[in-house]
């Protein structure tokens, strides 16, 4: 069985898990910088899905103003990749985000994913740009129906 639960709570179990799955992605696997990984944790909502009661996918978001959220830190474990787990965290995300009225969904693809994200129905907006010495570029999804 496959649950999100989503917290604000930087004490949380929740959150604790999220950290650990993005540990092992970001800063295990890609290298990425743990003072890069661990900016901005407080004005996050941070999103765990957890298959079998196990955490398995994580993602967080931000808010940019009233009608757009920014999702982040969009990361699977290896031994679960390739199931769609990130596909329903993040269609998780996007049904909490119209309880808010929030009308765009926008993120920064590493270039690798973008073929991920384009058939979520995000669109490449502007120039690539380098974020942790990895190529990127801005996505943005409009919520259907908000």
């Amino acid at each position: 069985m496959f649950t999100v639960k989503s917290t604000r709570d930087l004490d949380s179990q929740i959150y604790k898990d999220a950290l650990t799955i993005r540990k092992i992605v970001f800063v295990g696997e890609q290298n990425v910088p743990i003072e890069l990984e661990i900016e901005n944790e407080a004005e996050a909502i941070h999103f765990v899905g957890y298959k079998d009661d196990k955490a398995v996918v994580t993602a967080r978001t931000i808010v940019e103003d009233s009608e757009t959220w920014h999702i982040q830190r969009v990361a699977t474990i290896k031994d679960v990749r390739g199931q769609h787990l990130a596909t329903d965290i993040l269609m998780f995300i996007e049904g909490f985000a119209t309880v808010y009225d929030i009308k765009y969904l926008t993120l920064g693809a590493q270039d690798q994913a973008q073929n991920f994200y384009k058939k979520l129905g995000y669109e490449i907006e502007g120039e690539g740009f380098m974020d942790a010495g990895i190529p990127h570029h801005t996505m943005v999804k409009t919520i259907e129906g908000a």
